[in-house]
């Protein structure tokens, strides 16, 4: 993502995580405002400008140091060995202990005060009280609430602290200027853009993360001295917009047969077409493709029924986020209200965020759920649920006795926005997980490319193929795995000496 964010000139800024320096205070506001001891409902305000200020109440300043305490035992040791020849035997030992534990197991499990070399991948718990890991499920590891996920595998909120991922999350601005102007870019004027079928489709904009796939389709590389847009332009074929897959058919040639749907969006006058392919790479959300694309004539030496379980099994966790228009007055510093309040309500976590003055507002993320917290949701439409979450975050802003501010004044109901990734046909969930003892089906899938994909053609990439959902990084790492295969399989020669001796092996139980 680096790489990325350097070679197209992307502007990045630190997340403005409830608790970190990047926002102005947080407020908490836990079990009806009784946090704290005060005979009054109060709201804890807590200021972080150093990053290194804990929470202001002693029960969350105990929760919050015993989880760094046991993160910081474990990337200390972690640190060590990274890079080097030992490291993948320490991490298959860390698999080992905890890929039959869950999260809620992992936070009450007893403190492992010396770790011991002769258990290298033991390293505890966190030592949380029941009372404790109530407060941890809505504080979290950093980055808000992670009570949600406490019945995952343990594994993945590990991943997580020991790489950094929650740590050191960026805010991704777009391929844009100081002042949020788009800078000179191809294709940023047109009056329109076509694919090689000549349909029309949205322009690139260059704002916010969506310019990461607009650069990747649009910016020229530099060894061809051409985009891949105007690579498939030249060549007629490759670049196919309104168009939805609906098989897969291997065929005795070994090709692959994609049959598809195009100008899928108009309805009675959609096609049904197909075309053949050498390689197919499947990004897909694993759901859809148990339920949106057929596969066929794909035997057990090209897809085990082992793989298609993994996939057909695997965890999606839903998510509902809630968005509004916010009046940049909010954020001016006139206001009692913290810029993002962590909740046990039903809204759970609220963020505000400042656009730069070329925006006529800034931005409300009213409620932030994941798992049964957005599940609980799901009854209410979309103006009932905007409402709602307006009408509780006023409430405890008022029994608040330190605030006793109304939020809803500064809110643009009206232009609300409200995102639930399960019931989102293109998603199907919103980060695929694993619960304890299915990591190593998670693994198996990272290995497809390997094992299979040189007698199937099929290769998978994307965050349906990765242990660290979530994140940009692990769709990286998919597609360059993809890639590599794919030049493997046709003879390339490879830059700079590398062979797939260099290359590692997932590693799965035997």
């Amino acid at each position: 993502m680096a790489y990325y964010a350097r070679e197209f000139d992307l502007a990045l800024s630190d997340f403005p995580n409830p608790g970190s320096q990047w926002v102005s205070s947080t407020g908490i506001y836990l079990q009806e405002g009784s946090l704290g001891g005060r005979p009054a409902p109060h709201m804890l305000i807590w200021t972080n400008k150093d990053g290194l200020t804990p929470p202001p109440d002693e029960a969350l300043q105990t929760v919050y140091a015993k989880w760094k305490a046991f993160a910081a035992r474990m990337t200390c040791q972690v640190a060590k060995v990274y890079a080097t020849q030992e490291w993948e035997a320490l991490w298959a030992a860390i698999v080992e202990r905890y890929e039959g534990v869950s999260f809620r197991e992992l936070v009450g499990m007893p403190i492992l005060e010396t770790w011991d070399k002769g258990k290298p991948g033991d390293f505890g718990g966190v030592g949380m009280t029941t009372h404790e890991s109530r407060l941890f499920y809505s504080i979290g590891i950093g980055d808000g609430s992670w009570g949600a996920f406490y019945d995952v595998c343990s594994l993945y909120p590990l991943r997580t602290a020991i790489f950094g991922f929650s740590s050191h999350l960026q805010l991704i601005h777009g391929r844009v200027d100081s002042s949020g102007e788009p800078l000179p870019s191809p294709f940023l004027h047109s009056d329109a853009v076509f694919d090689t079928k000549d349909l029309r489709f949205d322009r690139p904009r260059y704002i916010g993360l969506a310019a990461l796939a607009e650069c990747l389709l649009f910016m020229k590389i530099d060894t061809t001295g051409q985009s891949f847009y105007e690579h498939c332009l030249e060549r007629g074929s490759g670049f196919f917009t309104d168009s939805s897959v609906s098989k897969l058919k291997k065929l005795d040639d070994q090709k692959i047969r994609v049959h598809y749907t195009w100008k899928f969006s108009q309805g009675c006058q959609s096609q049904e077409l197909f075309d053949d392919f050498d390689a197919v790479i499947m990004t897909l959300p694993s759901w859809l493709i148990e339920t949106c694309i057929k596969l066929e004539n794909f035997n057990q030496h090209m897809l085990p029924f082992e793989t298609i379980n993994a996939y057909k099994t695997a965890h999606w966790e839903t998510s509902c986020k809630v968005y509004a228009p916010l009046n940049k007055s909010f954020l001016s510093g006139k206001t009692k209200i913290p810029q993002a309040i962590v909740t046990d309500s039903f809204i759970h976590d609220a963020y505000s965020y400042r656009y730069n003055e070329n925006y006529r507002y800034d931005c409300i993320l009213l409620s932030y759920t994941w798992e049964d917290d957005a599940i609980k949701l799901a009854l209410f439409t979309d103006r009932e649920l905007v409402t709602k979450c307006v009408e509780e975050l006023d409430r405890i802003l008022m029994n608040s006795a330190n605030i006793q501010e109304r939020i809803s004044p500064y809110i643009q109901t009206d232009h609300a926005v409200v995102q639930r990734w399960m019931t989102d046909k293109n998603a199907l969930g919103c980060a695929k997980l694993y619960r304890p003892g299915t990591y190593y089906d998670a693994v198996s899938l990272m290995k497809y490319n390997r094992d299979f994909s040189p007698v199937s053609s099929l290769y998978f990439s994307g965050e349906s193929f990765s242990v660290d959902a979530g994140w940009t990084e692990p769709c990286f790492r998919g597609a360059v795995d993809a890639v590599i295969h794919i030049c493997n399989k046709t003879e390339a020669v490879f830059n700079g000496g590398f062979c797939m001796t260099d290359y590692p092996h997932y590693r799965v139980r035997g």
